[in-house]
């Protein structure tokens, strides 16, 4: 990739969509934030991290390597697009939860 984004952009049905790497991050699809069975782990302090790398998983999914060194989601082409309608929402009310815990 070269440089380093805080955002992934990608096409779908003829739109462009953007998703912020903040969220791509927290909302991994990894068992360490999916939480190996047991809860998800809540993911703070994520608002700068960065894209290093993608890599291509077959034809149905990306492999998103972060500037905190998380390199184990793999992101299907579906799940992406999820994010990209569902961000705006997704965030709010990650950042509802954020300032709940942050108040502890």
């Amino acid at each position: 990739m070269g440089q380093k984004k805080n955002f992934l952009s990608c096409l779908a049905i003829k739109k462009k969509y953007s998703i912020t790497s903040e969220l791509l991050r927290i909302e991994s699809p990894s068992a360490e934030v999916q939480g190996h069975g047991g809860p998800k782990v809540f993911v703070i302090n994520k608002q700068d991290v960065e894209i290093v790398d993608i890599e291509t998983v077959g034809n149905y999914a990306i492999k998103i390597i972060f500037s905190d060194g998380h390199n184990t989601g793999i992101y299907t082409w579906e799940k992406l697009f999820d994010f990209a309608i569902n961000q705006k929402h997704i965030l709010k009310e990650y950042r509802e939860k954020l300032k709940n815990h942050l108040q502890f």
